[in-house]
């Protein structure tokens, strides 16, 4: 997702500045707030789709995880992140039974502070770097594009439908 635009969801991060992830998310929070109100907030379009109030709930997640490795970036050089299975959390955390009003503001905490400390990077903070356990390495500054595709993309999994 950093060297072309999603196809799916439309986002292109190789046009989105690291130093613009902060606002892209916060309003994002926003946008996720008014999905989780809508009354088909817990329903699952199929069995095998989560619903909104599990994709925030994963977003939420997302926003503390990646939060939490961007700190490691700050204070470790060069860190391995431990590896994470976002379905067996989803199972683990209730996501499909979580209350839609808490999982947003949950989720609305979560962005403001991510994006706070987003906010208070230094140039030469961006140009730290870690790497997943596959290998694949990020700077901060390429980790926030990256991070911020997933909380877009989901938005866009679960966008109301359009009336024909």
């Amino acid at each position: 997702m950093l060297d072309r635009p999603c196809e799916d969801c439309g986002l292109d991060t190789t046009a989105v500045a690291a130093q613009d992830v902060a606002a892209i998310l916060r309003t994002s929070a926003t946008a996720w707030g008014d999905v989780l109100r809508r009354d088909d907030a817990g329903l699952r379009p199929d069995p095998t789709t989560w619903s909104p109030l599990e994709y925030a709930c994963h977003v939420r997640d997302v926003c503390r995880r990646f939060d939490a490795r961007t700190e490691l970036m700050l204070t470790h050089e060069d860190p391995t992140f431990e590896n994470w299975d976002q379905d067996a959390t989803a199972i683990q955390a209730g996501y499909r039974d979580q209350d839609p009003a808490v999982a947003a503001a949950e989720l609305a905490e979560a962005a403001h502070t991510f994006a706070a400390h987003l906010d208070a990077l230094t140039e030469v903070q961006w140009q730290r770097t870690g790497r997943r356990s596959d290998g694949a390495r990020f700077t901060v500054d390429s980790f926030a594009r990256y991070f911020i595709h997933d909380v877009v993309h989901h938005l866009h999994d679960v966008a109301a439908p359009t009336a024909p």
